[in-house]
């Protein structure tokens, strides 16, 4: 299994259990997350308690639903940017990783990641934004929005974020 580690953070952000296309010349990923339910689940055995002269045994449900991605990475969910504080963290984002970067992969990151912020701030209204369990202000962010229609989110990662570790 593969894991996918913040280059910044250490924060594992996703694995390979989760398939990925990429936008934007590479330079961003995008993961189709789903609503799943956690917890106990209602067995309906066919027995009925008040026929046989029981009582009703309520049950405590507490199931609740989750996004995968987020539940599995334990991603803290932020408030969102407006246009100038997310043009202000792409910024630092881009001098921070381009620091640990090796050369190359630093050039293509600085000549994909405008096209990137361009689409990301064409949706701005529509992200909410995640980071990692660490919850440092200056890691990578994680990106979720709805597609027209669609019931699950859909997450978008910088891919030039992320170191694979091998589990």
């Amino acid at each position: 299994m593969l894991v996918y580690q913040d280059l910044l953070s250490g924060d594992e952000l996703l694995s390979d259990s989760f398939t990925y296309k990429e936008l934007e010349n590479g330079v961003l990923w995008e993961v189709e997350g789903k609503w799943v339910t956690q917890g106990p689940v209602d067995v309906d055995i066919g027995a009925n308690p008040s026929a046989e002269g029981g009582e009703d045994e309520s049950v405590d449900d507490t199931a609740v639903k989750v996004v995968d991605i987020v539940d599995t990475f334990c991603l803290q969910e932020q408030p969102p940017f407006d246009k100038k504080s997310f043009v202000s963290y792409i910024k630092k984002y881009i001098k921070n990783l381009t620091a640990v970067l090796e050369p190359e992969k630093a050039d293509e990151f600085k000549k994909g990641v405008e096209g990137a912020t361009k689409f990301l701030l064409s949706k701005l209204k529509d992200l909410q934004f995640f980071v990692g369990e660490s919850m440092k202000d200056d890691a990578s962010v994680v990106f979720a929005y709805y597609k027209d229609g669609a019931t699950n989110p859909t997450f978008l990662y910088f891919s030039h974020g992320l170191k694979e570790i091998k589990c």
